[in-house]
Parts: C-alpha cells; structure tokens; sequence
C-alpha cells in the first residue's frame, strides 16, 4: 500500500465526506493506492455516525473512536499503530490542510528518501495575535532548541516513512514536536515543504489558550526527555555532585576558620547554614537522579487508552 492517511478529529461532522471525497480524487488521480484512518477524539456531534457511513461505503476508510477526549497526540499515536502504508501521511480535519499536497509529500518520501517532511504553513489564514504570533515564537524556540532549521513544527500535515512512526511515541502535546522526538529516534533526514494553508471552512478552532501554556511545559519536558531520558542520573547527579561540592567548601572553611579564629560561632554564621542547604540540596538531587535512573528502567508504556469502536481495523 502506498499511503496511509491518519486523520484526528474532534467535533468535525460537516467538513468530513467533503475532505473524504477531495483525498479519494487526488489519490485516484495519481493512481496512489491508499488507507484512511479516520481517529475521533470524543467527538459530541455526528462526526462518528459520519465515519461509519464513509466505511460501509470504502473499505480503504478505517475508524478508531476513543471513548472520550484524549488529545490530539493520542489520537495520532493510535493512527501511527495501524497504519499500514509506505507513506504516512497526518491531516487535519478542518479543510485547512491541502490534499493537492499529498503526491508531492508522497514523492519527497519515495523519490528523494526523506524520513520526515513538514509542512510549511508560509501564508497563513490564523488570527495574528492568538495563532500566528505565539506559533512564530515557539517554532522559534523549538529551533534553537532542537537544532532543526524548520519554519512550522506544529503544522498538521507531514509525510513519514513507516519505520519512523513505528519508532517514536507521542503523548500529552508531544504532536507539536514530532519532528524533534524522529530527530531523538535517530532518522536524520528532516525536510519541509511549503504547502497551502486554507481558511476554516466549518466551525471552529478546538484549541484554546490552554495550548500555550502547555506547548510550552511540553517543550521543556522534550528537551529533558530527548537529552537525559536513558540517564536522567547525568543531569540531576551533576548539578547534585556541584551543589554537595560548594557546601563541602563552605563547611572546610568554616571549621578552618574556627580552629584559627576560636572567637568566631561557626553555627551562628549565615555561610554555615548555606553550606548545610547546599549539602542537603545536592545529596537530593543525587537521589533523585538515582531515584529517576531506576525508573526509566523499569517504566511502562504510557500510551493505552480506551477504544470503544474500530472499523476495517484488527482488533
């Protein structure tokens, strides 16, 4: 199979059999065989009823119902296990990412043996100061981050080999970041492409403030995770190791000190307490480090979440 198209949704009834029959017609036309994985997130409207209707009617449309609303990193975690394709390809439902795009994607995949290809959102169509400033700020911190020279990491339509989905794991808000968690997972040829950004058709953005505030938490816990998360010991026993160091320093001179200058009180100097903090300080992250070690070790998987339907898929 050429394409397996994951697509997470929430709440998108109207946009569905529009953006179902505009993917069908490209990839007929380009005589790309091809799978769609249609993932809804707790959807509260018709958008299921929607999906079932699309299977009956195509095999090649595969549904996944979650029980309630996980996010949109789950959604895309469980598209990621079940496809079968080449080429993944992940679209939003919302009309705003181009199906036109998807010979290209496929081809800078195939042909030009790119891991990863993201989308590019150039133009875009958002509200400057609720979308398009925060974006512009966090691509540019996930950059300088990451290393990565991409424009749009939170751009919803990229291309990917198979190997690499099956490589990595998504959860909380880790979507906007996927190509830097590929990049972690050792695939090294990342691209972009600048494709169409289209105006909102139906409805309306399902994303609130809330998703600054945790695309930002997300990004410092994938900066940890993707540098520290096989030996977390690295980074709290060397912060520990410097902090036991200094109140060691304190505490010698100190006592030092009292030996040669028996006037002084050493317990009633502030220098003494701030030694004895920063031992006790740096005996806790040792700990912690140690503490960390041991479950990376022994942690398992996050990813599991209740499905309540599935069609054309194995069970």
């Amino acid at each position: 199979m050429d394409l397996s198209i994951v697509i997470s949704l929430l709440n998108e009834e109207e946009s569905l059999p529009e953006l179902y029959e505009w993917i069908v017609n490209v990839c007929k036309t380009n005589k790309l065989s091809y799978e769609i994985i249609m993932i809804d997130d707790g959807s509260k409207d018709r958008s299921w009823e929607i999906i079932e209707k699309l299977s009956e009617n195509d095999e090649q449309v595969k549904g996944i119902k979650f029980v309630k609303n996980y996010g949109k990193s789950a959604a895309i975690f469980e598209g990621f296990a079940a496809a079968k394709g080449d080429v993944i390809i992940t679209m939003d439902a919302d009309l705003q990412d181009n199906p036109e795009e998807i010979p290209e994607l496929y081809h800078m995949i195939m042909k030009e043996n790119n891991d990863l290809v993201s989308g590019w959102k150039k133009k875009r169509y958002d509200p400057f100061l609720s979308k398009n400033l925060p974006s512009k700020f966090f691509n540019f911190t996930a950059r300088k981050v990451s290393g990565l020279k991409l424009h749009d990491f939170n751009c919803g339509l990229k291309a990917y080999k198979n190997n690499v989905v099956k490589s990595i794991e998504v959860y909380g808000e880790m979507h906007r970041y996927i190509p830097i968690l590929v990049k972690q997972a050792g695939f090294t040829k990342i691209t972009e492409k600048v494709v169409k950004h289209q105006e909102r058709k139906y409805g309306k953005s399902k994303f609130g403030m809330e998703r600054f505030i945790n695309g930002f938490l997300d990004l410092l816990s994938i900066t940890f995770i993707t540098r520290f998360a096989k030996r977390p010991m690295h980074f709290f026993g060397t912060i520990g190791s410097f902090s036991f160091f200094i109140g060691f320093l304190i505490l010698i001179y100190l006592s030092i000190a009292k030996l040669f200058w028996a006037q002084y009180a050493m317990t009633e100097r502030p220098l003494f307490f701030l030694g004895l903090l920063a031992i006790i300080f740096g005996a806790q992250l040792f700990l912690t480090g140690l503490l960390a070690d041991l479950v990376s070790r022994s942690s398992k998987d996050r990813n599991k979440y209740q499905v309540d339907k599935k069609l054309n898929l194995e069970n």
